[in-house]
């Protein structure tokens, strides 16, 4: 049974990813810095019949990341790689001048640089599979330039450049490399946000309806399936028409 690891995967989208992955038939990693919330996601995939497993995790740390990737190796041929984890709680409000350099270097250190980091830990073992498929998380902030919150933009956007390059260089070893960009989606982890801001994707979307979790595991599915071989280096926003290409 082929694997995909899933980072951030203890709760929200993460798990909801897991949840899909593993009812397709997959073996699913949850990578997950929170103990507690990993294992109780874990059992409640075991508990539906997926073959599931934890790995704590911290994203940021090579060390940790290290440890995630020994740990794969031993459950099995790796199929895929979905860099979900990120910050985006109570990030927004301040004014880019207005930005210490802690939150600045801490965010990166977790949305732009883990998904380069687990991707280089991970990529022998896909090599080894004869390819497979990396999916990031990106943000239709990096998109649309949300204001107040330029750390988080400027981290999103950098995960879409990287998806670029990736796919550039590993196209022709059988790795295709995408990114999904949705807008904020319902859930713990946007409670968050101002008041202000879902009123402005309310207002602005084509589909006016809150955006759920389940409205890009399709997508995702399909980025992680045999189907999507010849796609790669693409940035696809789910937001119901809130940013249009």
């Amino acid at each position: 049974m082929p694997t995909v690891v899933i980072t951030g995967a203890g709760r929200g989208l993460g798990l909801a990813m897991a949840r899909r992955a593993g009812t397709d038939g997959f073996r699913v990693v949850l990578a997950e810095v929170d103990t507690e919330r990993g294992e109780s996601a874990t059992g409640e995939l075991c508990a539906a019949g997926i073959d599931a497993h934890f790995v704590r995790c911290d994203v940021a740390e090579p060390a940790s990341v290290d440890a995630l990737a020994a740990r794969v190796a031993e459950l099995g041929p790796l199929h895929g790689l979905v860099n979900n984890a990120a910050l985006a709680n109570g990030v927004g409000g301040k004014e880019f001048q207005d930005i210490t350099v802690a939150e600045w270097d801490r965010l990166m250190a977790v949305n732009a640089r883990s998904p380069w980091l687990v991707s280089r830990a991970l990529l022998p073992q896909l090599l080894d599979h004869g390819g497979g498929r990396i999916v990031h998380l990106a943000s239709d902030a990096a998109l649309y330039g949300s204001p107040r919150l330029a750390h988080y933009v400027t981290s999103k956007g950098a995960v879409i450049a990287l998806t670029r390059a990736m796919a550039r260089e590993l196209g022709d070893r059988g790795i295709t490399v995408n990114a999904v960009a949705p807008g904020i989606t319902e859930g713990e982890a946007t409670e968050s946000v101002p008041a202000d801001r879902h009123q402005l994707y309310r207002s602005n979307r084509a589909i006016s309806r809150p955006q759920q979790p389940d409205d890009l595991l399709g997508l995702v599915a399909f980025l992680l399936s045999e189907e999507s071989r010849y796609l790669t280096g693409q940035v696809i926003a789910v937001n119901g028409g809130f940013t249009m290409n």
